[in-house]
């Protein structure tokens, strides 16, 4: 399976209002650094909504460049609009990424037809492995374990999902449907490990981006068979996955990096900084974590 493990979705850092290429790359070669096993740029976390298409295609291709093929890229490149996500997933296979993360088209609502008919489109124009993302929480529609099934089975390039509705009987449904070979990613940083538990084979994370080397050794240590290790892990990490969704994601987790020194903090609206309480609570737990100097 090309896609297991822990995989960071990772922020994109700005800097006056445009990408921060210096501290972006510093960023990726720290995850690497630490363990992880694959990045995800332009997700939800990359604040990939308030990329232009030039900044988008720019974000990709600093991270492929970068990782130079030492863990897989997987580029988001979904969109709402058929046509501008078949654009922007052959862009990541022009850039080299190893495959592409594809999210359920948000505000227009589809159905489960159409769902099937716009990733049917995008295959139909390019040829590299996607990741499909499902998350009703952002985009008002699930997509259901027999339609995941149905384009498994009839298109070569779907070779996954992140399932990021923190339903375990959702995403029992799609292993049982899907079968084994089925690349199930967590998308939720709480239910990592009862959805390895199930048959999953890891996660996209958001607290990954502070702590990649804890999360990629849960992962890790539960396809090892240690899962007391893995057990200690996941419940060492809880409090920090809490912190990281005080507020809309990615507010605190760059929030935390720029207390980390790792980053500037600097979000784009309709994104605005921590309250200021929620930033002292935030403040406490990376410090009670170690994470604070």
């Amino acid at each position: 399976m090309q896609f297991t493990g822990a995989f960071t979705a990772l922020v994109t850092p700005f800097k006056d209002g445009v990408i921060d290429e210096e501290r972006y790359r510093e960023l990726i070669e720290w995850q690497i650094e630490q363990g992880i096993n694959g990045l995800v740029p332009c997700g939800t976390t990359g604040e990939s909504a308030t990329l232009s298409h030039e900044e988008h295609r720019e974000v990709i291709r600093i991270c492929v460049e970068q990782a130079n093929k030492r863990v897989p890229v997987l580029a988001g490149a979904g969109s709402n609009n058929t046509k501008e996500a078949i654009d922007l997933t052959r862009f990541a296979k022009e850039a080299g990424a190893d495959g592409a993360l594809l999210i359920t088209p948000y505000y227009n609502k589809p159905t489960q037809e159409g769902l099937y008919q716009h990733f049917k489109a995008i295959a139909g124009e390019v040829d590299m492995p996607f990741v499909l993302y499902n998350v009703p929480g952002r985009t008002g529609t699930n997509m259901l374990p027999c339609t995941l099934a149905r384009l498994f089975k009839d298109i070569p390039q779907v070779k996954g999902v992140k399932e990021a509705t923190a339903n375990l009987t959702q995403v029992s449904d799609i292993i049982e449907q899907c079968g084994p070979d089925f690349q199930v990613l967590s998308g939720d940083d709480f239910t990592v490990l009862p959805l390895l538990s199930l048959g999953g084979c890891g996660v996209i994370s958001v607290v990954s981006n502070i702590i990649p080397g804890k999360m990629s050794s849960m992962c890790k240590a539960f396809k090892e068979g240690d899962i007391a290790t893995a057990r200690k892990l996941h419940f060492g990490m809880q409090g920090l996955c809490r912190a990281m969704f005080i507020e809309t994601n990615p507010i605190p987790v760059k929030t935390a990096l720029s207390m980390m020194g790792k980053i500037g903090l600097e979000l784009r609206l309709p994104l605005v900084p921590l309250m200021e309480n929620n930033e002292k609570t935030l403040r406490c737990c990376l410090q009670s974590h170690g994470l604070l100097g």
